[in-house]
């Protein structure tokens, strides 16, 4: 059986953790894993071309995290047509899990940006002024984490987002760009908030570069070993951290069983945590981190 997993990308750690976990659970079921992402988070034609290569080859079924919520509806519907389950992980699909495809296999994105947004308010004592650098329009996992912060952070209204506009794009190069643009922006800022891993990372370059590091409360989304460096220096106040390991894992797991013809669960939660200084050396951290 081949079962063919389609990233957003490449290059991110996350998804070398989520390849990880697809390939374990293709060890333990005996499938094939065919694993094939576009080299750019902002390639939506490459991506789309991908998934209907796989379709066109007869795979037993797909795991797709689409890179946009709406153009990658139109390949998903061809693998349907041809009777390939497709399970979705990371970021969401328009359409409904269980009838356009078999399930969504994801963190709660809007409980992870919400968390976000209690962390950095805390961090803040309830008052001062943030900026929100978002990720990439289209991006459902993105967006949905920005709304879950800005919803949080209007709770404590001594808070003013004050950047709310701007977006980061697909690659670390990109977001360090946009964050070098709002650099006058983020002298007076008291707190920042990036929705995922490039954004985190090309935010606390900038940060670097302007000496600015460490003098602003800073949460970001997703880890990487420089990004966990840049937490136990205090140039990072949290992290929210997915678990892309058993993403990779679950997403296989529930498309043998699609592909089997076995019932299969619509939505499978993998899981949020907020990683800090206070619980960075604990022993749950350190099982989601693998090690790291």
């Amino acid at each position: 059986m081949n079962i063919a997993v389609i990233p957003k990308g490449t290059t991110h750690e996350f998804w070398k953790s989520v390849h990880a976990g697809a390939d374990s659970a293709g060890k333990e079921l005996g499938v094939n894993i065919l694993w094939k992402g576009p080299l750019q988070e902002n390639d939506r034609a490459q991506q789309i071309g991908i998934v209907d290569q796989f379709v066109a080859s007869n795979v037993s079924a797909i795991v797709l995290a689409p890179l946009d919520d709406t153009a990658l509806q139109t390949p998903v519907r061809s693998a349907s047509t041809k009777k390939i389950p497709v399970v979705i992980f990371d970021s969401a699909l328009k359409g409904e899990a269980g009838k356009d495809y078999a399930s969504l296999v994801a963190t709660n994105n809007y409980k992870g940006g919400t968390l976000a947004g209690e962390a950095l308010s805390k961090l803040l004592n309830g008052k001062g002024s943030v900026v929100l650098l978002r990720y990439q329009e289209g991006s459902a996992s993105t967006q949905e984490r920005e709304n879950g912060f800005t919803d949080a952070i209007k709770k404590s209204p001594g808070i003013t987002i004050t950047v709310n506009n701007r977006y980061s794009g697909a690659t670390v190069g990109e977001a360090k760009s946009a964050s070098m643009q709002l650099i006058d922006k983020l002298k007076t800022a008291d707190g920042i908030f990036c929705p995922n891993e490039s954004s985190t990372f090309g935010m606390l370059l900038a940060l670097r570069q302007n000496n600015l590091a460490g003098k602003v409360k800073f949460v970001g989304f997703d880890t990487s070993q420089p990004l966990l460096d840049a937490l136990k220096k205090g140039e990072v106040n949290a992290l929210v951290a997915q678990n892309p390991n058993k993403m990779g894992y679950e997403s296989v797991k529930a498309a043998v069983s699609a592909a089997r013809g076995e019932k299969v669960s619509t939505s499978i939660d993998t899981g949020v945590t907020v990683i800090n200084p206070a619980n960075l050396e604990s022993s749950e951290v350190k099982t989601l981190l693998g090690g790291a």
